[in-house]
């Protein structure tokens, strides 16, 4: 089974909605500038007002450590995904603390896939590098790096993925999970557009199933 993230969430609303079509987990952004950042009372409320399933992750770019974790307890943390500069001791001083980590790795060639050794405790994200930009920007990336990326661990794709195209990607990468923001909204900048949340998730799985029965 693939899991499914949605990224950027910024109401109760779209939060509720993604969770009921069957997402896994759901990010929370704390990246101060960019469109889609929540104030930690604001994130706080959309992580008490859903069930209790869904794992909370938080996204962070060249945060300190201790303020990570304090936003993590307050708001109801399960994972920090790092965009930045962030070493493995970083990452190794949450994940002592009892928050998974996530490594974001924004692929420019086969040198950033080496880059996934440097972090063996955490989850890896591969994302698509932008200048200027540290993610949700809808751009995709060479899938044949994230595919034999997929084949030394498990990893979440992301970068550009939508409905139109999560199918291909799941079956040319098989990765362990995916991941979507701007892929999943409307018209309107940080609003998820329901009908293209659900059609993300019915379409990564139903590829998933395709590759299960092939196998067979």
């Amino acid at each position: 089974m693939i899991r499914v993230k949605i990224c950027g969430v910024t109401t109760v609303e779209d939060a509720e909605f993604a969770l009921e079509a069957g997402a896994d987990a759901l990010g929370l952004n704390f990246v101060p500038g960019t469109p889609r950042c929540l104030e930690v009372e604001q994130a706080r409320e959309i992580s008490e007002a859903l069930a209790p399933f869904g794992t909370r992750v938080g996204i962070f770019v060249n945060e300190r450590s201790e303020h990570v974790m304090e936003i993590a307890r307050r708001v109801g943390l399960d994972a920090a995904q790092l965009h930045g500069d962030e070493t493995p001791e970083d990452c190794r001083w949450l994940i002592e603390r009892g928050l998974r980590v996530i490594r974001a790795l924004r692929v420019k060639g086969p040198e950033t896939i080496a880059q996934m050794d440097v972090f063996p405790d955490c989850a890896i994200l591969l994302d698509a590098y932008v200048k200027g930009a540290l993610g949700g920007t809808g751009e995709t990336f060479d899938w044949e790096l994230a595919r034999q990326a997929a084949v030394a661990r498990p990893i979440i794709l992301s970068g550009g993925l939508k409905p139109e195209n999560v199918g291909e990607a799941v079956r040319g990468v098989q990765p362990y999970g995916v991941d979507s923001s701007s892929g999943v909204e409307g018209a309107v900048l940080g609003r998820k557009e329901p009908g293209r949340t659900l059609s993300f998730i019915e379409n990564a799985r139903a590829a998933i199933s395709e590759l299960e029965e092939m196998r067979r």
